[in-house]
């Protein structure tokens, strides 16, 4: 029997391009209809996404046990006042003024379950009634925070890298504590000086504070440093310790070797005598040379280890223009001197002390985000304001991490959706891929439910972030059983 064919049996190509059936072509042009709806809209979908990571981690639940309450009282509680600072911080606002942005954003008012939130001079006046004791109860809030979110990203750090830093905010009014002091941009102006110490591995805020705009003295750094160790999760059982020259003292030192830190702080007054026939090269090719001597500072009660790297000044004219060296050996090189508690070769230690340059980054991210907004001429009140800027620093960089494990076993080359990197981006690039994402509050079915455009390339990305989140809140969370250590700060001993 003979099947009777057509000529050319070939496939047709398909067209990878847009189709008709996909969706019907818009017409826009001058004669467009144009109206109202019922529906609110929210520039802020991903915000969705917050409010399910604060439920996660129950921060409610950490903030009525830890946090110390002003004496001024509110209609919303002071919970809901925090948390909205926190939110406008994690929005990009920096100043509560810009509370009238987002006064009727559908996010916003379905959250604190109004139709309008409180006039920004509601948030300053609570802001104003903040102090010392609010601001510490606030590390306190973080410090509980951060072991909770470790357990839920499965992190077990036993050596971390701590990098501190001093930075300069400039005041341009009359505020208290301001001083005349180190600002480089703005010489000769008043300013105050916080110090702050990050995480390199999860790139966080530790620990920090607002400072008068002058220089550390020994015993303030000693004391800062004394304050580290109550920070830390359980899990944690080494710490490498590095500053600049601001922080190097015979207090600083002490106060190491007593929290049982290791520590690299750049050298500042001291002169280590190295002996001209130690200096070395790890390669034959390097120009550095580096050593290495015990030396007791004026002062100080014992001798510590100091490495130093020397890199001439220049090798030869560019211009071909003759060479004039230097009458003395030391003046033909730069120095960088650092005194260390740490083994090994030299150029290994100060490489180890180089990765610190990373911090610069996250003190200029910390700046854009908020700590260089003063909302208030009081000192106490800008005290407290600061670990609020910083909180809501951590819940991005908390945030961030929790959507890049979600995302695991996505390929990113080939899913345009996909969260991965996402940890080690810049606030301002994740608040685009998880924030800044059109939404429409509807209600129906007797519920208010929150809808994202398909045609969004981020929306498939978000809609997995939130099932994860979901996923995780409806089961035992990992500080109560199940954790692989100890959470060192139970809410039951507060």
């Amino acid at each position: 029997m003979v099947k009777k064919q057509k000529d050319s049996n070939t496939k047709k190509a398909v067209s990878k391009g847009f189709h008709e059936g996909d969706s019907r072509a818009g017409k826009i042009d001058a004669s467009t209809i144009f109206e109202t709806c019922t529906e609110q809209l929210s520039s802020f979908g991903g915000l969705l996404g917050l409010i399910k990571f604060i439920d996660l981690i129950k921060l409610e639940e950490i903030f009525e046990k830890v946090y110390r309450r002003p004496t001024r009282e509110t209609k919303l509680g002071d919970y809901h006042m925090v948390v909205g600072i926190l939110m406008l911080l994690f929005i990009g606002f920096n100043r509560l003024w810009h509370f009238t942005y987002i006064r009727l954003d559908a996010m916003m008012c379905g959250f604190f379950r109004l139709g309008m939130l409180p006039a920004a001079s509601t948030f300053w006046r609570y802001v104003d009634s903040l102090g010392i004791n609010q601001a510490v109860s606030l590390v306190n809030v973080m410090r509980v925070l951060r072991e909770r979110v470790w357990l839920l990203c499965g992190l077990s750090y036993k050596r971390i890298h701590l990098s501190t830093d001093t930075t300069v905010t400039t005041l341009y009014g009359d505020q208290e504590g301001g001083r005349k002091g180190y600002n480089p941009r703005n010489r000769g102006k008043k300013g105050y000086r916080p110090i702050l110490c990050f995480i390199d591995e999860t790139r966080e805020y530790l620990i920090g504070k607002l400072r008068k705009g002058e220089t550390l003295s020994g015993e303030e750094v000693g004391k800062f440093i004394k304050r580290i160790k109550d920070q830390l999760p359980e899990c944690v059982k080494e710490v490498l310790f590095r500053g600049d020259g601001e922080f190097f003292s015979w207090e600083s030192v002490c106060a190491c070797i007593k929290a049982g830190f290791d520590f690299i702080i750049a050298n500042k007054k001291a002169s280590p005598p190295f002996e001209p026939d130690k200096w070395y090269k790890p390669h034959g090719k390097d120009v550095i040379e580096y050593n290495s001597c015990m030396h007791q500072p004026t002062g100080w009660e014992m001798a510590f280890r100091f490495v130093a790297m020397r890199i001439p000044k220049y090798l030869e004219a560019v211009c071909n223009e003759p060479v004039q060296y230097e009458l003395f050996e030391d003046d033909r090189y730069i120095y960088r001197i650092f005194c260390t508690s740490l083994r090994g070769k030299a150029h290994k230690v100060i490489a180890q002390y180089d990765k610190r340059a990373d911090v610069e980054n996250l003190v200029g991210e910390v700046k854009r985000e908020g700590l260089s907004a003063i909302p208030s001429s009081k000192f106490k009140n800008n005290y407290a304001y600061f670990q609020i800027v910083m909180m809501a620093y951590n819940l991005w960089r908390y945030l961030k991490m929790t959507a890049e494990i979600s995302d695991k076993g996505n390929d990113s080359e080939t899913s345009k959706d996909s969260l991965q990197g996402l940890a080690d981006n810049q606030i301002r690039i994740a608040r685009l891929r998880l924030l800044l994402i059109a939404a429409k509050v509807v209600y129906h079915a007797g519920k208010d439910k929150v809808r994202y455009s398909i045609h969004d390339i981020r929306t498939l990305g978000l809609m997995k972030f939130l099932n994860y989140l979901d996923e995780a809140r409806s089961k035992v969370r990992p500080w109560i059983e199940g954790g692989p250590w100890r959470c060192r700060f139970s809410l039951n001993n507060v």
